[in-house]
C-alpha cells in the first residue's frame, strides 16, 4: 500500500445532514449518507467503510431523506429480558437492514454501566451489572456480524455521564475499574471479537479515552490481545499523539476540527510520520488492524442480499418490548378483566410512544407520529426531540378490550384527568420523560408536572396503574397511592402492542429490572453531579468513588434498602426455587430446581449472586436464566460461575483468597431464597 492510501484508512468523515450540512468532497458522489465515511483500496479489493450508528437500529434522522428502519426498543428494555438469544436475533435484524443499504460498520455494542440514574443515555446501554452487560453486547455484536457487518464496543470507558463529556474527566480506582466497567468490555470483546472498539469521549483518571495508553495499550490490546481496531467517537480525538497511545482511525474528523482546530489524523499525524514522532511500526499496526477486522468479518466478500423481512424484525422488536416491561408493583389491578369503564390519562398514549434522542434515533415504517423540537445546549441540542413511534397504547388498548368503555384525557390538567378518573373503574396513567445523548437529567422527577398529576389521579380513584416510558429510573412520591406500577422503557415501534398485551393480560409481564432505582438520589454514590447545569465546555471532574460497587454492590455493601432492587420483576403466576446443591474449588458450580407455582404459564429470571467474601461483604450477580415454564412445571438450572467474578483484581491479575464463600439463589438482588456456602482454594490467574 502506498503511505496514501494507508493514511486515508486512518480518517472517517461525517455524511452530509441537516444537522452537518457540509458535503465532505472525500466522499463519493451517490454514497448513502451516514454517520461515518472511510475510502477504500479498489485495486487492492479493500471495500470502503461506511458506517451507521446502530445502538436501537439503522438510524437515519436527518441523513437520508425517506429512509426507515426498525426502532427497537432501549437496551434497557432489552437487558431487562435477561434473554441473550433475543439479544442476538436483535443484532442480527440490524446488521440485514443495515447491509441491505451498503452499511458495512455499525457504531453498535453499548456496554457502558449504569452508574448514575441521571445519565442521559442509559437508555442506550445494558445495565449496571458488568456480567449482563457483557453477556448481552457480546450476543448483539455476533449476531451483527454473523451477517457480514462489523461492529463496535462502545464507549471505550466510563462514559458513564454526559454532561460536558468532552470536557469530563472520569477518576476511579484502576483495579476496581477492572473489576466493573472494564470487566463488561472483557467479557463482551473475548466472547463476540466485535471489529472495532469506539473510544469515549472523557478522560479516564486524566487522560482522554482516546489518547489513554493504560486503556488502549496497556489492557485492550495488551492484556486482552484484542486484534480489531481502537476508533475514537466523533470529535473525540484531541491530538495526533492519540495514535502512539493506541487510538488506530479518526472518526467524525470534521467535528475535531470543530472542537480541536484540527483534524488529528490529518496533516498534523502525516508530519509527525515524516519527521519520525510516528514510528512506521506504529502505522503499519494502525493499518493492518483495520485490515484484519475487514476480512475476519468479510466485508470484502459481500455477495447480493434479499430485502430484509420488516414484519419479522418488527417482531423480534415487539418480543424485547414484551419480555422487557417490568411489572414493578401490583395489589391486583393487573392483568384489566372486568374493568367496565378505564381512563387512560396522559403521555401522549393517543400518538405513541416515545424514543429516546440523540445518535441512537431511528425513524421506524411510516415515519414518526410526531416529533416535538425541545432543543438544548451543546453540539447535541439539535437532537434533543421528543420522538413519538406511531405505536398507540390506547388503540391497542381498545383492540384488546373491546368490550370496555375506554377514555382518553391527555393529563395537561390534573383537574380534568381528576374528572376522567372519577368516572372510571380502573385509571391507567402513562408517564413519559425526555432523555437522550449530551443531557443528564438534573434529577429523578417526571417533568411536565407528571408527579402531582398521578397524585391528584390516585386520590381520586386508588385503582390507578402507572405506566412509566423512561430511560431512567424516577423518584415516585405517589408509589403508595397507586395499585401498580409498570416500567415500560422506550418500547419501540411496537412498544403500544406489548403495553396492552400486558395490561390486558394477554401477556405475563417478566422483565427484570437491569439497574437499581433508588428511593432518591441521597441514596446513590453522588447525590449531587459535578458541574451538572454548567455552560456547555465547562471541564469537570467526577471521582466514581464506588469503585467497582456499582449499582446493586453499592446498595448491599452500604445496607441501604432501594425502592426497586436489581432483579426485581413480578409476574402473574409464581415462582419457587428448591433443592439447592452447590459445588466450589476453582469457581462455584449452582443447581437448582425452578417450579411454576400458578395458574398460568410464565417465565422466571433465577439469578445467583455471590453474598460475601473472606474478610468482607461482597455481592456479586455471578449467573443468571430465563426459565418458561407451564403451570405446575419445573426445570432444573445450573449456573457456573466466571472466576472473575469471585476474585479481586490486584497488581495485575485476578486472584481468589482461600475460604468460605456464602452464595444464594433468588429473585433478585434482595429477594434471595436458598443459600448455601462453598469453600473455594487460592488462586491467581490473568484472563
Amino acid at each position: 500500500m502506498t503511505d496514501d492510501e494507508r493514511f486515508a484508512l486512518l480518517v472517517g468523515v461525517m455524511g452530509k445532514s441537516e444537522l452537518w450540512p457540509l458535503r465532505d468532497e472525500r466522499i463519493p458522489e451517490g454514497t448513502p449518507m451516514s454517520a461515518g465515511y472511510v475510502p477504500g483500496v479498489p485495486r487492492l479489493g479493500v471495500p470502503a467503510l461506511k458506517m451507521s450508528d446502530a445502538s436501537l437500529g439503522v438510524t437515519n434522522p436527518g441523513f437520508r431523506p425517506g429512509d426507515t428502519a426498525t426502532a427497537l426498543p432501549a437496551s434497557l428494555a432489552l437487558a431487562a429480558s435477561f434473554n441473550p438469544a433475543l439479544s442476538r436475533a436483535s443484532g442480527q435484524a440490524i446488521a440485514r437492514e443495515a447491509r441491505s443499504r451498503g452499511f458495512n460498520v455499525l457504531l453498535a455494542g453499548g456496554i457502558n454501566l449504569a452508574r448514575d440514574p441521571r445519565n442521559g443515555r442509559n437508555f442506550e446501554y445494558l445495565s449496571e451489572d458488568p456480567l449482563l452487560s457483557g453477556i448481552m453486547a457480546a450476543e448483539s455484536i455476533i449476531g451483527i456480524q454473523q451477517e457480514g457487518v462489523i461492529s463496535t464496543a462502545k464507549h471505550y470507558c466510563l462514559n458513564c455521564n454526559e454532561t460536558n463529556r468532552h470536557w469530563l474527566d472520569a477518576v476511579i480506582d484502576p483495579d476496581a475499574h477492572r473489576e466493573s466497567d472494564l470487566l463488561a468490555f472483557e467479557i463482551a470483546i473475548e466472547r463476540a471479537q466485535p471489529g472495532a472498539v469506539m473510544t469515549a469521549y472523557n478522560k479516564v483518571n486524566g487522560d482522554y479515552a482516546a489518547a489513554n495508553t493504560v486503556l488502549i495499550n496497556d489492557v485492550l490490546k495488551g492484556a486482552w490481545g484484542y486484534r480489531g481496531w481502537a476508533m475514537s467517537d466523533w470529535g473525540g480525538t484531541p491530538g495526533w499523539e492519540c495514535a502512539l497511545a493506541g487510538l488506530d482511525q479518526e472518526c467524525g474528523a470534521q467535528i475535531d476540527a470543530l472542537l480541536w482546530q484540527s483534524e488529528a489524523f490529518g496533516d498534523r499525524l502525516r508530519a509527525a510520520y515524516l519527521d519520525g514522532r510516528l514510528p512506521k511500526e506504529r502505522l503499519s499496526d494502525m493499518v493492518r488492524r483495520i485490515l484484519r477486522s475487514m476480512f475476519a468479518v468479510g466485508i470484502d466478500q459481500w455477495e447480493p442480499v434479499s430485502a430484509p423481512d420488516m414484519a419479522a424484525h418488527n417482531e423480534i422488536a415487539l418480543q424485547i418490548a414484551r419480555q422487557g416491561i417490568v411489572l414493578l408493583q401490583n395489589r391486583g389491578v393487573l392483568p384489566l378483566k372486568a374493568a367496565a369503564r378505564i381512563a387512560v390519562i396522559g403521555g401522549y398514549a393517543q400518538r405513541g410512544v416515545p424514543a429516546g434522542c440523540g445518535s441512537s434515533a431511528v425513524v421506524p415504517p411510516g415515519g414518526y407520529a410526531e416529533v416535538i423540537p425541545i432543543g438544548g445546549p451543546g453540539l447535541a441540542g439539535g437532537l434533543r426531540n421528543l420522538h413519538l413511534l406511531p405505536s398507540s397504547p390506547l388503540d391497542e388498548m381498545r383492540k384488546r378490550l373491546p368490550h370496555a368503555q375506554i377514555e382518553f384525557d391527555p393529563g395537561i390538567s390534573p383537574a380534568e384527568a381528576v374528572l376522567a378518573a372519577r368516572r372510571a373503574d380502573v385509571v391507567i396513567v402513562f408517564a413519559i420523560r425526555v432523555e437522550g445523548e449530551g443531557v443528564d437529567i438534573p434529577d429523578l422527577s417526571l417533568p411536565w408536572g407528571q408527579d402531582a398529576l398521578i397524585a391528584a389521579v390516585a386520590a381520586a380513584n386508588p385503582n390507578t396503574a402507572v405506566v412509566l416510558e423512561t430511560g431512567n429510573p424516577v423518584v415516585m412520591p405517589w408509589r403508595d397511592s397507586v395499585n401498580a406500577i409498570v416500567q415500560a422503557w422506550y418500547p419501540g415501534q411496537a412498544g403500544g402492542q406489548a403495553i396492552a398485551e400486558v395490561l390486558a393480560g394477554e401477556v405475563n409481564p417478566s422483565g427484570r429490572l437491569p439497574l437499581t432505582f433508588p428511593v432518591d438520589l441521597g441514596q446513590t454514590p453522588r447525590p449531587q453531579l459535578p458541574e451538572l447545569g454548567a455552560p456547555w465546555g465547562t471541564p469537570s471532574t467526577i471521582h466514581y468513588c464506588e469503585g467497582a460497587e456499582v449499582g446493586y454492590r453499592w446498595y448491599a455493601r452500604t445496607g441501604q434498602a432501594p425502592m426497586f432492587a436489581f432483579g426485581h420483576g413480578l409476574s402473574y403466576t409464581g415462582f419457587e426455587y428448591r433443592e439447592l446443591a452447590v459445588t466450589g474449588e476453582d469457581t462455584v458450580i449452582a443447581s437448582f430446581t425452578v417450579v411454576n407455582t400458578g395458574d398460568r404459564a410464565g417465565a422466571d429470571v433465577p439469578q445467583l449472586y455471590l453474598t460475601a467474601a473472606p474478610g468482607e461483604p461482597r455481592s456479586r450477580l455471578l449467573g443468571f436464566e430465563r426459565v418458561e415454564l407451564e403451570p405446575g412445571q419445573a426445570r432444573r438450572v445450573t449456573l457456573r460461575a466466571d472466576p472473575r467474578l469471585l476474585a479481586r483484581y490486584d497488581a495485575g491479575c485476578w486472584r481468589i483468597e482461600p475460604g468460605g464463600y456464602p452464595v444464594a439463589v433468588g429473585a433478585s438482588a434482595v429477594d434471595l431464597k436458598l443459600a448455601a456456602e462453598v469453600e473455594l482454594a487460592r488462586r491467581a490467574f490473568r484472563r
